[in-house]
């Protein structure tokens, strides 16, 4: 579980060397797949954690015309509006080394390997 408050990402979108991104991964695409997975790991988390904090204030009503407007609510809401984007928390977790990940034709072709010999 992701402490979002602690998440060192920056808000904003910065502009990264591709080399370096591809440098701690085979190639940049195999970069940009590990940290597309982790962001929509991130996405999923963020989600549920608002939904359970959300679920507090939840109404079952069937008027339309009952619903009120709950300022903790809107707290809630705004303090999530402000995180950064999974995307970028993510690429921040992959070039701090944060992230594992293995691929599985590396791990093929070396059992391939250690059978030969």
């Amino acid at each position: 579980m992701v402490d979002f408050k602690k998440v060192k990402a920056p808000n904003n979108t910065i502009t990264r060397n591709p080399a370096s991104l591809a440098s701690k991964a085979d190639n940049i695409y195999e970069a940009v797949a590990v940290i597309g997975k982790r962001a929509n790991q991130i996405s999923v988390e963020m989600k549920e954690e608002l939904s359970r904090k959300l679920q507090e204030f939840a109404s079952y009503a069937d008027n339309l015309e009952e619903i009120f407007e709950n300022r903790e609510q809107i707290e809630i809401s705004k303090y999530y509006e402000r995180l950064p984007k999974p995307v970028l928390i993510a690429t921040q977790e992959f070039v701090d080394g944060e992230i594992y990940f293995r691929t599985s034709s590396k791990e093929k072709s070396e059992a391939n390997n250690s059978d030969g010999e």
